[in-house]
């Protein structure tokens, strides 16, 4: 794990985006075990063979999870973006299935 990417959540203010960072992250460990982490545009990036897999960010009321390579996914409508890359925004309160998140994850990197 890349200590920059731990810095950065260990920065963030509020408790329940910290907790949501990590276990954001740990969704993208189990989905790509040998995924690559950076802090690129002041968030963090995980990255498959140097290509794009997952960001997280956080604003003042969410925590944003992008997911790369979703093309061929059927991913519901509360993500939103262009084809090739969909976020899911969550808010204060909110569940993720994160087991569906894993699977997610592994599908869209599969041919990275």
């Amino acid at each position: 794990m890349n200590q920059e990417v731990t810095e950065f959540i260990n920065n963030i203010e509020e408790p329940w985006q910290s907790k949501l960072c990590v276990a954001l992250r740990d969704v993208v460990h189990q989905a790509i075990p040998d995924v690559q982490e950076r802090i690129q545009y002041k968030k963090p990036h995980f990255l498959k063979h140097g290509k794009y897999a997952a960001v997280i960010s956080t604003s003042k009321k969410a925590v944003s999870f992008t997911i790369f390579n979703v093309i061929d996914l059927d991913l519901p409508i509360s993500f939103e973006g262009p084809p090739g890359r969909k976020t899911l925004k969550i808010f204060e309160g909110e569940k993720a299935d994160f087991n569906q998140l894993i699977s997610w994850v592994r599908l869209s990197s599969e041919n990275l």
